[in-house]
């Protein structure tokens, strides 16, 4: 099937599952919940998390927990990776800790640094008092309560609500010494402050670490992980996206917004829109009270689409037009079958 063609009767699936739920978990239900025991239990805490996935994605899920090793997320832009970590987070009851990567993260902004201030109003009050050494004081300042947790070694720290969920989000825009770091921390889950000494966790977090593929990572890292290429959506599980993340959108416009996407996907754009985008796009023209799409429409709220002025200058207009007639051609002789 082309990623651009409507399965079979795609509206009435949406019609058929507007009337179904995942089986849904309670929003004040927090407490710990257990790792899952299989890939089907796996699906089931995704579904239960919003998360509409397909059985590829909760087996290696699945391997990821069971054998305790991260797992490492690539693919588009907007298809969903960083809402894995959250989802699991959600639904297994955990601490979600977020390090967002980026050029020139380093070790004190993402594992610890001294609150150098206080130390120093501690160096200035004892030398008012003078009533502590020297060798006392430096021990003293030097102590857990100087110290400033980040991400990384607050995720080997304990948690009562078990192991964190740890998301080291877009590693491809870190330097390569960093990855070399994070290599190294994930390889005993412990880090060394040359003041305090070694802090190893007391039971690993579940770590995924996702990239958007600007670089390639490491071989060496990759190897530590289980790995997934996340894509784009087919239609129909795009669709069931849409049931899920925009409940309020009318069966026939979801149905029209998600043809327009996937024929977008193959056109040559500098960025494809992603999942996120759908979901936005599919609020927004809900928002203005559309029941089904037109070419005024799609001018008028295609920013919420694309994000590039030569995307959009492509698409408005003709182009625009041409594409959903194509999808309501197609939809038209899918209800006719």
């Amino acid at each position: 099937m082309r990623p651009g063609s409507l399965p079979d009767r795609l509206a009435a699936r949406f019609i058929e599952l507007s009337g179904t739920c995942p089986n849904a978990m309670s929003q004040n239900d927090s407490s710990p919940r257990a790792l899952p025991a299989d890939v089907d239990e796996t699906l089931a805490l995704l579904e239960a998390g919003h998360y509409v996935a397909d059985r590829s994605l909760s087996t290696v899920l699945y391997l990821s927990l069971a054998l305790g090793r991260p797992l490492f997320l690539e693919g588009e832009a907007g298809v969903g990776k960083t809402e894995i970590a959250k989802v699991l987070a959600e639904t297994l009851g955990r601490d979600l800790i977020r390090l967002q990567c980026y050029e020139g993260l380093d070790v004190a902004s993402a594992v610890y640094e001294w609150d150098y201030p206080r130390q120093m109003i501690e160096i200035r009050l004892a030398e008012a008092s003078g009533d502590r050494d020297r060798g006392a004081l430096q021990s003293d300042i030097f102590s857990e309560r100087f110290l400033l947790s980040r991400p990384l070694l607050n995720a080997l720290q304990p948690h009562d609500a078990g192991p964190p969920v740890l998301l080291i989000d877009e590693l491809d825009r870190t330097d390569e010494p960093f990855e070399a770091f994070l290599l190294e921390v994930l390889s005993d889950y412990q880090v060394t402050i040359p003041e305090l000494g070694t802090i190893k966790a007391p039971a690993p977090p579940i770590v995924i670490i996702t990239s958007n593929r600007t670089r390639e990572i490491h071989d060496a890292l990759k190897r530590r992980c289980t790995y997934h290429w996340l894509d784009y959506p087919s239609a129909e599980r795009e669709l069931e996206i849409l049931r899920v993340k925009a409940p309020g959108t009318p069966a026939r416009l979801s149905a029209e917004i998600v043809g327009f996407v996937q024929k977008l996907r193959e056109t040559d754009l500098f960025k494809l829109p992603g999942v996120a985008e759908t979901i936005d796009w599919a609020d927004a023209l809900t928002q203005l009270d559309k029941v089904a799409l037109d070419p005024d429409s799609i001018d008028n709220t295609i920013g919420v689409l694309l994000k590039y002025q030569d995307d959009i200058s492509k698409i408005q207009d003709s182009e625009a037009a041409r594409l959903l007639d194509d999808v309501k051609q197609e939809m038209a002789s899918l209800g006719a079958a």
